[in-house]
């Protein structure tokens, strides 16, 4: 009987996702490549062949949640109103946060985190944000820096996020700290002139 291979797709998929469940629930240096090969149900030689190893691994987990998430975030549609596209691409951001939890710990928090204020590439998460923010300080809705306020919002975001993963947030307390907590980082940063507009009725519980 030949060898079997351990470089085709299944085998590199199944790995990836092993990896992103164990980078997200167990610290980085507790992983061994034995232990990311034996719960793919392959040899730890697959690792080294498919991602010269577990740090090519670590890159590719992190490489899939960026592009999952810019994926998501490019695909919230436009309106007339920067206001109404930020608040819609907050809600893409909670959405994509819920639906891939393991893909969010290692992104934003495991084992090898992003950093949103650093410089923003054309595919990078952030983008879309930062499009909409510098629409709605060009129209003098929002007014300061728009790295400042993007990563501002990006901190909000990832708290409410993680504590409603973590169980610390459900149900109807999680929306109505959605909502508020997104409208008080947006006030911070509004315009005199648009502070009344950016008060929105609190969702009934």
């Amino acid at each position: 009987m030949g060898r079997p291979r351990t470089n085709d797709a299944a085998v590199r998929e199944r790995l990836v996702a092993c990896a992103t469940e164990m980078f997200a629930t167990h610290p980085q240096e507790s992983v061994t490549v034995r232990a990311l090969a034996t719960a793919a149900g392959t040899s730890t030689a697959a690792v080294y062949t498919l991602f010269q190893g577990k740090d090519g691994l670590i890159r590719e987990v992190r490489d899939q949640a960026v592009a999952g998430l810019f994926q998501d975030l490019t695909a919230v549609p436009g309106s007339k109103a920067a206001l109404e596209d930020l608040y819609a691409l907050a809600v893409a951001y909670r959405q994509w946060g819920r639906e891939h939890r393991h893909l969010y710990a290692v992104l934003f928090g495991g084992a090898q985190s992003f950093v949103p204020s650093t410089r923003v590439g054309d595919r990078d998460p952030v983008r879309p944000l930062v499009t909409a923010i510098d629409r709605a300080v060009a129209d003098r809705i929002l007014e300061g820096d728009t790295t400042l306020i993007a990563v501002s919002l990006w901190v909000a975001l990832h708290g409410l996020v993680t504590l409603e993963l973590a169980g610390g947030l459900d149900g109807a307390v999680a929306e109505v700290a959605f909502r508020s907590t997104v409208d008080a980082v947006l006030r911070g940063w509004a315009t005199p002139a648009a502070f009344p507009g950016l008060r929105s009725p609190d969702p009934v519980p």
